[in-house]
């Protein structure tokens, strides 16, 4: 099975559908492409009909990723962030403003959820062998999932945030309607995960990007699919039909990069995002942040000695840029194309980006 194709269960990706997105991806085409980067999901999906608030119906639950992996879970990570637009949230970015650091796993779920996901995350943490640490901030971000799922029953609970962490693993990983993108929906299509990587040349040396989306943003006419207005041909069945919604994009790289840079990587996803019609509307969350996995030693390095890392030159950075531009806009165009359409509460329905019709779009515009 070719992962750059098909997802783990078997869903048609956007290169399966032969779109011709430029870069060379990874073994995977996926977050997880950077050596180390493991991640888990928690899927809740239960239910039918009107909606009775604490019974359902549910579609929703957890995405994890761990930066260094379960046994590495304790050390930090240089890392970034950047908001595009703030209606929305991801803890523990204050602090990693402040230090350059991101010291924890990263959680994304549902809008209510994103308290019991970063407090379960300390839990977690806390009651792993060797850990010394005893504080943390962890991050957790969220995206509304409302339409479709039954938001204020906090139907996620401690129990699955641990499910999702725990489970996280490397290689291919699965995308569409699953972990905390369950209920989201992209440009009035469903929506919810995605993932992609490039693998690029820095100074002579071989670095892998990844980023990985849980897209709920954007309205059909601005759905644009490599620099096809493909929304406007596809209209009918809105369920939204409102510019609102948001996108939490996570990005990881091995390449060695100080914090000040990995912001620069997160200041550069916006324009992935825009490549596919984002405008980041006023009532859209448009939160992003970058880490890198390199300089292990250096962020093992006991107090009182100093630290010796690694860093890309300055000057030599615009691989990674391109390189983050390119994988966020695919994870974006994957997390609608690896998706299938759901019905949630009040029988609502969020239709799939239909692949037929999206191939004929596509090659009326000459780019197929």
């Amino acid at each position: 099975m070719n992962s750059h194709h098909v997802t783990p269960a078997g869903k048609t990706r956007g290169r399966g559908l032969k779109l011709p997105f430029a870069g060379e991806p990874g073994a995977n085409n996926a977050i997880t492409d950077v050596a180390g980067v493991e991640v888990g999901v928690t899927t809740l999906i239960s239910g039918h009909g009107k909606l009775v608030v604490g019974q359902g119906p549910v579609r929703t639950g957890v995405t994890a990723i761990l930066p260094r992996g379960r046994d590495k879970a304790q050390i930090p990570c240089a890392a970034g962030t950047y908001s595009l637009n703030g209606n929305g949230e991801m803890t523990g970015t204050i602090w990693i403003e402040e230090s350059g650091e991101l010291q924890t796993p990263i959680t994304i779920t549902n809008t209510n959820s994103c308290g019991i996901a970063r407090d379960t995350t300390s839990r977690w943490l806390f009651g792993k062998a060797g850990n010394v640490q005893d504080w943390g901030l962890p991050v957790a971000a969220e995206t509304f999932d409302g339409d479709l799922n039954d938001i204020n029953g906090f139907h996620v609970t401690a129990e699955h945030v641990i499910q999702a962490l725990g489970g996280a693993r490397g290689g291919a990983i699965e995308q569409g309607s699953v972990g905390g993108g369950t209920g989201m929906i992209c440009y009035d299509f469903k929506g919810g995960n995605g993932t992609a990587s490039r693998v690029v040349k820095v100074a002579g040396r071989s670095y892998t990007v990844g980023a990985l989306v849980q897209s709920n943003f954007g309205q059909r006419p601005e759905c644009t699919i490599l620099g096809v207005p493909v929304g406007p041909h596809l209209a009918g069945d809105e369920l939204r039909g409102k510019p609102a919604g948001s996108i939490i994009v996570i990005i990881a790289t091995d390449a060695p990069l100080e914090a000040h840079q990995l912001k620069r990587l997160a200041r550069r996803v916006p324009i992935g995002l825009a490549r596919t019609g984002g405008l980041g509307h006023n009532s859209s969350g448009d939160i992003f942040l970058a880490f890198s996995t390199a300089n292990e030693e250096a962020f093992t390095t006991p107090p009182n000695q100093l630290r010796r890392l690694e860093a890309v030159a300055t000057g030599d950075i615009d691989p990674l840029f391109e390189a983050t531009v390119e994988a966020t806009e695919e994870a974006i165009i994957d997390s609608m194309i690896a998706n299938e359409t759901m019905v949630g509460r009040d029988g609502n329905t969020s239709i799939a980006l239909p692949h037929d019709r999206l191939i004929d779009v596509m090659k009326k515009y000459g780019r197929m």
